[in-house]
């Protein structure tokens, strides 16, 4: 037999291990514990290991483990005691009429129960027996006597007490006419509300029993039954109720909900995932509404694991009330390069969203909010003076035209100009995606280590981050031919994919995002998704990706009354519902002002805000007719157009002071506002009719104003490192 042995290695023998495959069994060598330095405390032959074993049970309570939980409990014990105080507050008038009524019962209470004190009625049975006996035997004289004297101390006990109560009635009378009002309450309280409590009893009592307004109760035992009616846990059998959740916190109060952490029982094959899929059905067994359950999964990071999960069911819906305005109003400067202020969750915490290196896409049905938080975005732009501007919207609305003061591009509406006017946006920010690669790729490790754009480039350099914000892109999309809207396609997914190195952030907005209205590989590139209200998850999967609804992430469970509020996702797995900011036209509008005086002031206005004659009024604080200042508007990417056309877009823009206007109508307005047209009659695309020129509409405007403005557009954006244009070549800055 071969065998190889092991011998000695260190000091120490090593077993024998044999090379035969049915070779003799060796002996098992003794096994010789190691002596430790210290005795183990969990050893099963230590006689003090129970003792000394500590308990693995938390010492405090579940409430007072946490800053955040101490201070949630204290605001809902400082709210219920609030509440407990208007309620009583406002039923004072009805607990004084029962305090006088409690007051009385208890007074004669009190005299029905004294009154056999001061009759001495515990000598009435002896004195009456007596009495008896004397009259069925008047010759005896001692019982005479017995009883002569017992009716003349039962005679003199009721003089004392009833004299006693009158000299206490007496000086309490007197007490109360010599006191002031002050010590007239005491009293009055003093002897009321022995009274009253006297009088109380289980069918009248002083103060009413409210119940505190909790529209949802919760304890584990319901969330357990809820669990396990959505097939989450396995049903017992007989008395044995089966597994059941590990609550890790909670439920407690939190806010205006409860909050509860728990682990899935091992053995039952659920993941934390499986309970956000059944979020619906779990707000069914809980007897709430399923906007009011805010599931998550805890990370390994916060301390959880795939079975862990952090639930907060609110006491009502979270996302109604009045909405919060945008802190971006008061700000006067904000940084790009920070974390951008977008809205609140359901528990109320402010949520941030940073959109450096980032793109962001905006989808929701009609009047949802989606474009009042799309504007959000890139109204943190505004205060950032090295933030360059373009914007394009498919819709041609009022919704954006405040940008005309500010945005670098501005493309307004779907129709042929316009959809021209993109093109060529999208070709110009193209090459200068192009040119800042070159200039990052020649640029020292030292000033660029990464190679990608930083705040000092984009000042020495003058690069500034630029906003690419287009609305209803299904409206461009529609409105081109396939090749042209291939090429569009393209153009956009080269800028979505390379541009956020560059300091490009795309912000796109459509509605519902089908195949055919914004295709799949546009979709796929952007990071950042936000949906309000949709008709089902297939659309909501379209907006926020693919599963998300069974993750969670479902927007189609917002209803019409959550304007303002949507399902962000900000990854593959992360994602809230967020009430965004409100920030309305006005004040938009004021934001854009503010945003050109900070480009005048700092030499970063350019483009076509420079060259706006309306903004520049405006900035100026002239006066140009309405009228005349919307024709500008709607006819920037043209110079002449026909006046149906021009009455249609009028009506897109402000159909409410536009929509009964005909050609008599527009044409006594412009005369009025100081338009001398040329010729009545324009030629566009080869039609010879009645309409407008663009310079005729310019030449009503103060001269002033058009030489300011073209001033302004002829003077170049300079660098301030080499004194040269911005439009230069990257080799030349």
């Amino acid at each position: 037999m071969t065998e190889t042995l092991i011998g000695a290695v260190n000091g120490h023998d090593k077993p024998r291990v044999s090379l035969l495959k049915f070779g003799p069994e060796q002996p098992a060598a003794p096994v010789v514990e190691p002596q430790a330095a210290v005795e183990a405390v969990d050893r099963p032959d230590n006689a003090l290991a129970d003792w000394l074993t500590v308990p693995d049970v938390p010492i405090l309570p579940v409430w007072a483990r946490s800053a955040a939980s101490l201070k949630a409990n204290t605001a809902a014990a400082a709210r219920l005691c609030v509440w407990h105080a208007r309620y009583h507050s406002l039923r004072i008038p009805k607990y004084a009429f029962r305090l006088a009524y409690l007051a009385t019962k208890g007074a004669w209470r009190a005299t029905r129960g004294l009154w056999p004190t001061l009759t001495a009625h515990d000598r009435s049975a002896a004195v009456k027996a007596l009495r008896a006996q004397v009259r069925e035997r008047p010759e005896d004289v001692e019982m005479a006597v017995r009883y002569a004297l017992l009716h003349r101390e039962r005679t003199m006990a009721r003089r004392w007490r009833f004299g006693t109560a009158a000299v206490a009635v007496a000086g309490a009378a007197v007490g109360w006419e010599l006191a002031d009002p002050l010590l007239q309450a005491a009293m009055a309280a003093a002897v009321t509300a022995p009274l009253a409590y006297l009088g109380r009893g289980e069918d009248a009592k002083l103060l009413d029993n409210p119940t505190p307004p909790l529209r949802v109760d919760m304890n584990a035992q319901q969330l357990n039954d809820a669990l396990r009616a959505a097939g989450l846990l396995k049903q017992g059998k007989g008395d044995d109720e089966g597994p059941r959740i590990t609550c890790v916190m909670g439920p407690v109060r939190h806010g205006r909900g409860w909050s509860v952490i728990f682990d899935l029982p091992k053995g039952g094959g659920k993941t934390a995932a499986d309970v956000l899929a059944k979020r619906t059905t779990i707000a069914a067994e809980l007897g709430v509404d399923e906007i009011q359950v805010i599931a998550a999964r805890v990370r390994a990071a916060g301390g959880g694991h795939a079975g862990r999960v952090s639930m907060w069911i609110a006491d009502d819906d979270p996302y109604l009330g009045d909405p919060v305005p945008s802190p971006l109003v008061k700000m006067e400067r904000f940084s790009i390069w920070e974390a951008l202020p977008f809205g609140q969750d359901a528990r109320g915490t402010r949520i941030t969203v940073p959109v450096m290196w980032q793109s962001l896409f905006f989808g929701g049905l009609p009047r949802r909010g989606k474009t009042f938080t799309q504007r959000l975005m890139t109204a943190a732009g505004l205060l950032d003076p090295f933030v360059r501007h373009y914007i394009a919207d498919g819709k041609g609305g009022a919704d954006w035209m405040p940008m005309k003061a500010v945005a670098h591009r501005l493309v307004m509406g779907a129709e042929d100009d316009a959809v021209e006017a993109l093109k060529a946006m999208l070709k110009e920010l193209l090459a200068e995606m192009e040119r800042r690669f070159v200039l990052l790729r020649g640029l020292p490790v030292s000033v660029c280590p990464e190679g990608k754009l930083t705040p000092a480039i984009v000042e020495k350099y003058n690069v500034p981050v630029i906003f690419v914000t287009i609305d209803e892109l299904q409206e461009y999309f529609t409105a081109m031919e396939k090749d042209d809207r291939e090429q569009v396609i393209n153009d956009l997914c080269r800028i979505a994919r390379r541009g956020p190195a560059a300091g490009f952030i795309c912000n796109f907005a459509s509605q519902r995002p089908d195949a055919d209205s914004v295709p799949t590989k546009l979709r796929e590139i952007i990071t950042l998704r936000y949906s309000t209200q949709v008709v089902d998850q297939t659309s909501s999967d379209m907006i926020l990706g693919k599963g998300k609804a069974a993750q969670g992430a479902d927007a189609s469970v917002l209803s019409e009354e959550h304007k303002g509020t949507g399902v962000l996702v900000t990854g593959p797995a992360s994602f809230v519902t967020v009430r965004a900011d409100f920030l309305d036209g006005p004040a938009f509008s004021e934001l854009c002002q503010r945003g050109r005086a900070l480009r005048v002031k700092h030499g970063q206005l350019t483009g076509d805000a420079a060259g706006d004659i309306t903004a520049a009024a405006d900035s100026a604080g002239l006066t140009i007719a309405p009228v005349l200042s919307d024709c500008l508007d709607v006819m920037r990417h043209t110079d002449r157009m026909h006046t149906v056309d021009l009455l249609d877009r009028l009506v897109n823009v402000d159909e409410d002071r536009y929509g009964d206007w005909d050609a008599e109508r527009l044409a006594a307005e412009l005369e009025a506002a100081g338009v001398d047209r040329t010729t009545k009659q324009v030629k566009v695309g080869g039609k010879n009719l009645a309409g407008y020129r663009r310079s005729d509409l310019e030449a009503a405007v103060p001269a002033e104003l058009l030489l300011a403005a073209r001033r302004v557009e002829a003077t170049p954006s300079t660098n301030p490192a080499t004194d040269t244009p911005s439009g230069d070549t990257a080799e030349g800055a």
